[in-house]
């Protein structure tokens, strides 16, 4: 019996997941390259590829270092990478595997070109634009003004551009995830064109979070989609309606520690062991609490300290002392990253698997 708290994995559901979404991409005709930060471990995303994934997608380098040494060579990194030392690294990798990196200023843009010139080493790059998330990305007015000066570099080759931009559309959280996935891949693709008008190669738009990825991938012109939570789903994608609570094939096992008052227990899971990024009562979605429990969706937890999760649950439920629970995260990825190790569950029973890539911050 594995120790209290641990992240389950339902292997069955997690493969449906996977191919379900890979089926969609197929139907559309896009690129599946989902972003491995939700789960950061190579055999997870090997099983992304084997099911008809193109590569996958990392936040950072040592995200793309970890996938590398275990086998993977096809490779986005969707972050402008601007240190010296960062692209060091890429030069290196880029030697290794097909990689292409993001890039959304002039500044980081000279750079990459400095060392990449003195390794003669060409790194191929995507233009991040910001389309309405306000986070990185060159304006979208700016966009086509940058692409001439990164195409002009004689060791950056210009592959495509992307764009993030989640469940948002006008600057805001929304629930009309088609409507926004539409816009998104609308926005992307009229860009590209104005671009290709101007003499600027684009051969990938890429765009797509779990949300909107199955919208945007059917606006003609798209290529590219890199949805990441989809492998598992969790709390705020079952809110969201693109799954159901029983599509999450991810849950925190924990331990009732303590019952010190009606209505409320204690589990053995605070926040070094749940992500608090999506944080309760906040819009479109206003959940309660961080979690909520799969054996008593009534119950949710209501607060935590680092070590204590406060759930709150009704005055007869009997759970006791020594109980063992499943709690549905908000947000699985940053669960997932607090974590050194999850449990595959399958009908063999439980098997380990170290999350590889969990902590790789640089």
């Amino acid at each position: 019996m594995i120790d209290t708290p641990s992240v389950i994995i339902n292997e069955e559901k997690m493969q449906r997941n996977i191919e379900k979404v890979a089926e969609i991409c197929k139907i559309r005709g896009v690129k599946l390259r989902p972003h491995t930060k939700t789960h950061k471990t190579p055999n997870i995303a090997k099983k992304q590829i084997l099911a008809g994934a193109q590569g996958i997608t990392t936040a950072k380098v040592s995200e793309a270092e970890v996938m590398a040494e275990h086998g993977i060579d096809d490779i986005f990194v969707a972050y402008p990478i601007v240190t010296e030392s960062k692209i060091e690294r890429v030069v290196n990798l880029s030697k290794k595997i097909n990689l292409i990196v993001g890039v959304d200023s002039l500044e980081g843009a000279t750079k990459l070109s400095e060392v990449a010139k003195r390794h003669e080493t060409p790194i191929q790059v995507r233009l991040e634009v910001d389309i309405g998330f306000r986070r990185t990305g060159v304006l979208y007015k700016n966009a086509i003004a940058l692409a001439k000066q990164i195409q002009a570099m004689e060791y950056l080759k210009l592959q495509g551009i992307y764009t993030y931009r989640g469940f948002f559309m006008d600057g805001v959280p929304t629930l009309e995830l088609e409507k926004a996935g539409i816009e998104e891949g609308k926005l992307m693709v009229e860009l590209a064109e104005r671009m290709r008008s101007e003499g600027i190669e684009v051969r990938d738009i890429s765009v797509g979070s779990t949300p909107t990825a199955q919208y945007a991938a059917t606006v003609k012109g798209i290529t590219e989609v890199r949805p990441g939570t989809y492998v598992f789903y969790d709390r705020m994608q079952a809110a969201l309606g693109v799954c159901s609570l029983e599509d999450c094939a991810a849950t925190v096992r924990a331990t009732v520690v303590s019952r010190p008052a009606e209505g409320l227990m204690i589990i053995d899971g605070g926040s070094k062991t749940f992500a608090t990024d999506v944080g309760p009562n906040s819009e479109p979605l206003y959940l309660k609490g961080f979690g909520q429990l799969v054996e008593a969706p009534h119950a949710f937890i209501e607060r935590l300290s680092e070590e204590h999760g406060m759930v709150q649950i009704n005055e007869d439920d009997p759970f006791k002392v020594g109980d063992i629970v499943h709690v549905i995260p908000n947000h699985i990825c940053s669960t997932v990253n607090l974590h050194n190790k999850v449990y595959l569950e399958n009908s063999e029973g439980l098997e380990e698997k170290i999350v590889y890539a969990r902590g790789k911050l640089s």
